[in-house]
């Protein structure tokens, strides 16, 4: 499989890195395009890869094309590469926010994936939700879902409203517990605690818990239940949670999350 990116950000680069590693292709099979000459430089020195400034010569005789590309920069790309491309080549875009529609007009072409990793991508424990047009071959949606799958797991959607559900979820996810994180350290500090101490116990219980709901198989509502004893410290934490509402809190956070993500795509 021969594999073209276009764009160098750190996404793309997450999924170079990623299918480099796991021997998905070789340096030989990869190519990519940066305007950036530095960028240029940097990832030729780092994975050993062609890296041009020619979009046009970079997606010739690739089976597949990631789009990484920032948004902003999507008009003048889908211009230089509309009608190159052929039905036996696979575009895959990771473009936050941009439509199947709006990829497929662009290009005149309509073999396209649109994907939806999130920032664990970068370690190989990323989260990706995927949805491809009617014209994608079988085998480019194996293509696909194997190129996705090096950077953690991956699911498959029959509609992009799902991919919009999904970053609200998946794709902002992330934030939303950097944020718990970054409250729980700094309540600890203000306990007394050390700032590193804090950080340590932090970030090694939320952790070790999202470890126990994977492996133990017991769903996090009984998990909760089995580890708050009547009248304990964790129970009168959990009824100050209640109070600031913090389950309908969430619940209209990732709602915001999501009417955004649909305003952007349309």
């Amino acid at each position: 499989m021969k594999i073209a990116f276009i764009g160098g950000g750190n996404m793309g680069e997450a999924m170079l890195s990623a299918v480099l590693g796991k021997h998905l292709a070789t340096i030989q099979s990869v190519i990519a395009s940066d305007s950036s000459p530095e960028r240029r430089q940097y990832l030729t020195s780092k994975y050993g890869i062609a890296v041009i400034d020619d979009n046009r010569k970079t997606v010739a005789g690739a089976d597949v094309i990631v789009l990484a590309i920032k948004p902003q920069n999507l008009a003048e790309v889908m211009a230089e590469l509309n009608g190159l491309l052929g039905p036996e080549q696979l575009v895959l875009s990771i473009i936050a926010g941009v439509r199947l529609d709006t990829i497929c007009q662009g290009l005149g072409h309509r073999a396209v994936v649109r994907a939806m990793p999130n920032t664990p991508a970068q370690i190989g424990q990323g989260m990706t939700v995927w949805t491809a047009t009617e014209e994608v071959s079988e085998q480019q949606n194996e293509w696909a879902g194997s190129i996705l799958s090096v950077m953690g797991h991956e699911i498959a959607v029959s509609s992009e409203d799902q991919i919009d559900m999904a970053t609200a979820i998946s794709g902002s996810g992330p934030a939303y517990l950097f944020l718990f994180v970054e409250a729980l350290v700094n309540a600890a500090v203000q306990l007394g605690l050390s700032h590193d101490m804090a950080q340590e116990l932090v970030l090694t219980t939320v952790l070790g818990s999202g470890h126990l709901i994977e492996e133990s198989g017991i769903e996090p509502a009984e998990l909760r239940r089995m580890v708050t004893s009547p009248g304990g410290t964790t129970a009168e934490a959990l009824r100050e949670f209640e109070q600031g509402e913090f389950s309908e809190l969430l619940t209209r956070a990732v709602r915001a999350a999501y009417e955004r993500a649909k305003q952007l795509g349309s």
